[in-house]
């Protein structure tokens, strides 16, 4: 099994006064790890210093980040940047030894965009590669989904570890990897997670990746150099999509049990309050409210072509509702 060794020297924190990474330093790490592994190395840039710092220590793959890859205008200018380095080694007759690019999906669910940025970084010239790290914790099959039938032929990594944001999620989100024909993953570990700066929930430890199981094939694309651990896919290509289909009804069914959740601790305080104002659980008035809404919410779905029958978004509703009711008694 081999493995592209990934680190971040420079880390985006949602807080100024957290683990920003070591820095510029930690390039040379990465390239002492390089030599004495003898593996290949990737970090992630966010700006054209430091794009122009990883290429001049000779890191193999760069990776853009989720925060950056919602912003066109980062990614055009760390494009333009690998374009321009590129084609000044070609000039010194420098050989060119950036074997890929990352691009993570945006932080919202935006299909298109992350189909925008893969396009502007492939004009560089070097291998582009796609990760899908998911949305705020949520999968977001569907819009990995979009991309992935847009461009079949760029490889799509799977990041668990950003996806879950669990160490023990981690295992079931890798079989994904093999039901929906992944090219390989993108996992966060560390020797002491615990003890981690950043992200310690997230990260699973060494040992662990050898229940994983690969092997090891060449990935589709342009740079034929570039190989990659991908799951063996097992069963007919009539099937995957529709596992990419399953993975996203399970994805809206889980999203639906966690509204019905939220909404019963929601109503549980409502209940709350009306205790202490001396108000009745049933609200006649307002009961009828949400029955007109919902009737009206129905004869637009069919407008738009979702031919939902009435009566059984009533019934729906009249389940809700008689569990509120019970909550808030």
């Amino acid at each position: 099994m081999s493995f592209i060794f990934r680190a971040g020297v420079w880390k985006p924190r949602t807080s100024p006064y957290t683990f920003q990474g070591a820095g510029i330093e930690a390039l040379s790490w990465l390239q002492e790890v390089k030599t004495q592994f003898g593996v290949p190395v990737a970090t992630e840039v966010a700006t054209r210093e430091h794009v122009e710092a990883a290429l001049q220590a000779g890191i193999d793959y760069l990776w853009i980040g989720a925060r950056s890859s919602a912003t066109p205008i980062v990614v055009q200018t760390l494009a333009d940047t690998i374009a321009e380095q590129q084609s000044n080694n070609s000039k010194l007759n420098i050989p060119n030894t950036l074997k890929g690019i990352l691009i993570k999906n945006p932080v919202n669910a935006d299909a298109a965009l992350w189909i925008g940025n893969i396009e502007r970084l492939e004009k560089t010239g070097v291998p582009v590669i796609a990760v899908h790290r998911g949305c705020n914790h949520r999968p977001c099959w569907s819009m990995a989904h979009t991309v992935r039938n847009a461009r079949p032929d760029i490889p799509m990594l799977l990041d668990p570890s950003h996806m879950s944001g669990k160490a023990a999620k981690v295992p079931e989100l890798m079989e994904k990897i093999e039901t929906l024909a992944l090219d390989g993953a993108m996992v966060e570990v560390h020797v002491h997670p615990e003890a981690a700066l950043s992200d310690r929930k997230q990260q699973i430890r060494p040992d662990e990746i050898s229940e994983f199981r690969f092997q090891s094939s060449e990935v589709r694309g342009q740079n034929s150099e570039f190989r990659i651990q991908i799951s063996e896919v097992r069963g007919q290509n009539s099937e995957l999509e529709l596992n990419w289909l399953r993975a996203e009804i399970d994805e809206l069914d889980e999203q639906i049990w966690d509204s019905i959740a939220a909404r019963m601790d929601v109503s549980k305080r409502i209940g709350e309050w009306k205790k202490e104002h001396g108000i009745a659980p049933l609200q006649p008035e307002r009961y009828r409210e949400i029955v007109k809404e919902l009737k009206i919410k129905n004869e637009k779905l069919r407008m738009n072509g979702l031919p939902l029958s009435e009566q059984f978004m009533l019934n729906i509703w009249e389940m809700i509702h008689e569990e509120s009711l019970r909550m808030q008694s």
